[in-house]
């Protein structure tokens, strides 16, 4: 069980990346990762929908019928997209107004019918519940970092207006350059598939070095001599 829960934690959260790999869910990312702040709302929105989805899914997955599963995911799907909307109304309108109709739209995301489909549906409470948090976290990972690279190199600060998100924290963000000339592309939609490439390109690097270690110089042995052989 712990090997299967490692397993299912390394697929959402890098090997099988729905951002990075599977490249769903794209629209939203792109559209609403100008900001952190905004980048972060709706990657915990979308946790929060994926995990209950596949709990939901996991529990009645033995009392569907098969020609009624596909509309049942759907409005299980809906219903969870509608709390976490009126939760975000209710506590962080700001933000919720920022993010506009991309919170209903996540019922479209194609990744949290995939889970429930492929995994959830056949699987138990636990593992379902573990796949739809790391799955949901490994897509919010993805659309904080993309917010916070477009927001440093169109502003030069980070999370800005996080009170928005948290009442509580500073409105004014990390400002980590004085007197910083805005690059404007970075916060244009442009600037999305700029930065969604790079990311995908440093994945790409990263596990063809993980797959492919350097190869380690053999021991010396002693007493060994080079021969040279001619044709």
């Amino acid at each position: 069980m712990q090997d299967s829960m490692k397993d299912i934690t390394r697929q959402g959260l890098w090997e099988n990346n729905a951002a990075l790999v599977q490249l769903l869910g794209l629209c939203p990312l792109l559209a609403v990762s100008n900001s952190a702040v905004n980048a972060l709302g709706l990657g915990l929105a979308t946790m929060l929908v994926l995990t209950g989805s596949n709990a939901a899914v996991s529990l009645i997955r033995d009392f569907l019928n098969p020609a009624i599963r596909l509309p049942v995911f759907v409005l299980i799907i809906a219903s969870f997209t509608t709390f976490a909307e009126l939760l975000l109304r209710a506590y962080a309108i700001t933000l919720y107004q920022a993010l506009g109709i991309f919170i209903p739209l996540i019922v479209t995301n194609c990744t949290i019918l995939g889970r429930a489909e492929s995994f959830a549906s056949r699987n138990a409470l636990l593992p379902s519940l573990v796949d739809g948090c790391m799955t949901g976290l490994g897509f919010a990972a993805v659309l904080l970092v993309l917010g916070m690279a477009r927001e440093l190199f169109g502003t030069g600060t980070v999370f800005a207006n996080l009170n928005q998100l948290l009442p509580f924290v500073d409105s004014q963000g990390l400002v980590l350059f004085d007197n910083y000339k805005p690059f404007l592309l970075a916060i244009l939609p442009p600037g999305a598939f700029l930065f969604m490439g790079l990311l995908i390109a440093l994945k790409n690097i990263l596990d063809s070095r993980i797959a492919r270690p350097e190869a380690e110089p053999g021991p010396d042995i002693p007493g060994s001599k080079r021969v040279r052989v001619t044709g």
